[in-house]
């Protein structure tokens, strides 16, 4: 385990502003979230670890080559353990826990090797996604995009949207899931859990 505090000077980590390519607004810093609070008081979270870093940054140097003008944007990265059972304590027992990791199973945000992302047009605006980060609803789900077209709640151009940001990472090494347009991971999730120290 490894204390969120002693982040910055641990050799496993990188600063996200380190990172030339991407563009970093963590929502958790500030009330602009789905609670409406700061849950990142006195920590600074803006890190992953220096392998997730690296190939985010490949991703986005790959989006700048291949839709010139349109960044990624860093909304979560780096999710002590501590952060994590404060989340899940506040769903827990609702139908919103199924978009949060079981603090005894551990979250990959913990590990630093799981972000949350969108994209910038090239004035900086977030490219619109169909719905928000941290929207815990079906229209979150890619796996019912299809769907959601065909009954018009999703746009193609929202569609297109979540694809490049999906072919971007992709090509990075990164692999999203079910539930979240905006989450990706890197590595396997049992990989990581058994062999890296969580971050509390």
């Amino acid at each position: 385990m490894i204390a969120c505090e002693d982040v910055p000077t641990n050799a496993d980590f990188m600063a996200l502003q380190d990172l030339s390519q991407i563009d970093v607004d963590l929502r958790y810093t500030t009330p602009n979230n789905f609670l409406n609070r700061v849950l990142y008081q006195g920590i600074d979270c803006a890190y992953l670890r220096v392998e997730t870093a690296l190939a985010l940054e490949k991703a986005g140097q790959w989006l700048s080559t291949h839709s010139p003008g349109t960044r990624i944007r860093v909304l979560d990265a780096l999710r002590p353990q501590r952060i994590q059972e404060q989340l899940y304590k506040e769903f827990e027992n609702t139908p919103q826990a199924m978009y949060l990791a079981h603090p005894e199973r551990g979250s990959i945000h913990s590990f630093g090797m799981a972000v949350d992302v969108t994209l910038l047009d090239e004035c900086g605006v977030e490219l619109d996604m169909g719905s928000e980060f941290d929207e815990m609803t079906l229209l979150s789900h890619p796996d019912r995009e299809a769907e959601h077209l065909a009954m018009g709640v999703l746009t193609p151009e929202q569609l297109v949207n979540r694809g490049w940001l999906r072919a971007a990472m992709r090509q990075a090494g990164f692999h999203g899931i079910h539930s979240e347009w905006w989450h990706f991971d890197f590595g396997d999730r049992d990989v990581v859990r058994r062999n890296l120290p969580r971050v509390m």
